[in-house]
């Protein structure tokens, strides 16, 4: 399989998050699938995962995640994201997540996703100095 499909993959599987589309992220998964997080349990099987993202575009709420850099290597591959989630109900409405996750693959699909961020109170979590605007990266308005 082309290490470049696996990205690909990665890509339709965020595609899916951003609209909320169950049938298309466990289209990107093996049945089996565990994503483990830092802060949280890990999220065990195709259906529990999609179900889990599709619930952050519910209730007015817009999550929109870009796959901003990412490299693959036989049946693995690395990414940094970013997560610009509106939650009207809430304070800040608008935040801005970073993280980079690390995935496992089986026969072309997505079999474990490793996740590696911050969850932000009243810190901003971004690398100290790192040009995120002048390298592309999405950005949140006025910053």
């Amino acid at each position: 399989m082309s290490e470049s499909k696996h990205l690909d993959t990665i890509r339709k599987y965020y595609d899916g998050c951003n609209r909320g589309d169950i049938d298309q992220m466990m289209s990107t998964f093996t049945p089996d699938v565990v994503h483990y997080f830092v802060e949280e349990p890990p999220v065990r099987g195709a259906r529990e995962l999609a179900n889990k993202w599709a619930g952050f575009q519910q209730e007015g709420r817009v999550a929109t995640w870009t796959v901003d850099h990412g490299i693959a290597q036989g049946d693995e591959a690395v990414i940094e994201w970013t997560l610009v989630y509106t939650r009207p109900a809430r304070l800040p409405p608008t935040i801005l997540l970073r993280g980079a996750e690390w995935y496992f693959f089986k026969d072309g699909k997505i079999a474990e996703i490793r996740a590696y961020e911050l969850v932000p109170g009243d810190h901003k979590w971004e690398l100290d100095g790192f040009p995120y605007a002048a390298k592309g990266y999405p950005m949140l308005p006025g910053t």
